[in-house]
């Protein structure tokens, strides 16, 4: 007998925020410098101390895996869920302006789930008047989809960015 609900078989948009390979850097230090620690005392305890070290934070890294999923009733970021019904508008970011969201154009009280290896977020505006979260800002591989999911824009399609590419055209006009 299946345990699947209707709601999950209504998924819009779903994305796993798996580490960038450069991830993998930090936890290849840890082990090797806690192998070293230990080496001292016995090369034997050494080497296993870092095999063990690696893979535990190896299983940690890829059970935390955050996820992105849209469905017809729910958005689901990371850990946090919200219904659909209080998403205003979406836009998504590129580039300069996805540095900008995620740095000075910043609301303290968003809720985040960024990751430094991604460059685009999705922005989505938080409608319930009983919740002091402006908006939800995340990071995604596939902005584009995510914001079509949820019935929003891309960042370079608003007024506000045709007017910024436009200022950028004349500051530094683009040569034939």
């Amino acid at each position: 007998m299946s345990n699947s609900s209707p709601e999950a078989s209504n998924v819009l948009f779903r994305e796993k925020i798996w580490p960038s390979f450069g991830s993998w850097m930090w936890p290849l230090l840890i082990a090797l410098t806690a192998g070293i620690a230990v080496a001292p005392i016995n090369i034997a305890a050494g080497y296993a101390t870092g095999i063990i070290v690696m893979l535990a934070l190896a299983v940690i890294m890829l059970l935390r895996v955050p996820v992105i999923e849209v469905t017809g009733q729910t958005v689901t970021v990371g850990r946090a869920t919200i219904e659909r019904r209080y998403i205003g508008q979406v836009i998504g970011y590129r580039g300069e302006e996805a540095f900008k969201q995620r740095g000075q154009k910043l609301h303290g009280l968003a809720f985040m789930l960024l990751r430094g290896y991604l460059d685009a977020v999705v922005r989505m505006e938080v409608t319930d008047e009983r919740d002091a979260t402006p908006y939800w800002l995340a990071s995604t591989r596939r902005p584009e989809e995510l914001t079509a999911a949820l019935g929003g824009i891309m960042y370079e399609f608003t007024d506000e960015g045709r007017q910024a590419d436009a200022a950028a055209d004349e500051e530094h006009p683009r040569e034939p």
